[in-house]
């Protein structure tokens, strides 16, 4: 079985690459922690929605299904850092922030991430056509 990609799309920009990712039909899941996401991604047609409290450690468990990368869409900087310290174990491949905000790197370095990516555009294909979709993860 292909490895799903886990998404976490709290914006534009990450909303759009939920929508490159079905429209190349590439197997993935979103990550959401409260109502109104699990909603948008619904709204999105999406299929597969993990959902976890980031203050129950207990819905921390490693998902069903087999995680590859993944790809974390800042919201806001705490929450990126918990999604990362939950999604760490869940892997063994690489996590990529997406951030528009001047937070530093290494914060989400040192919590795990392998890349840190600062972009404004709201296109996020270029995530598809590049290393971080099929290079190699020892970033």
């Amino acid at each position: 079985m292909n490895d799903y990609i886990l998404v976490s799309a709290p914006n534009v920009q990450g909303e759009d690459f939920i929508k490159q990712l079905q429209r190349r039909h590439i197997p993935f899941a979103a990550l959401v922690n409260n109502k109104a996401e699990y909603e948008r991604m619904l709204a999105l047609e999406v299929n597969t929605i993990i959902v976890i409290s980031t203050t129950e450690e207990a819905t921390w468990r490693v998902p069903e299904l087999p995680i590859g990368r993944i790809f974390l869409f800042e919201r806001s900087l705490n929450l990126c850092c918990r999604y990362i310290q939950i999604c760490r174990s869940w892997t063994s491949k690489s996590i990529c922030v997406i951030t528009n905000s001047t937070n530093p790197r290494l914060i989400y370095k040192g919590m795990g991430a392998n890349y840190v990516i600062h972009s404004s555009s709201t296109e996020t294909s270029f995530l598809i056509a590049s290393d971080f979709m099929t290079g190699s993860d020892n970033g």
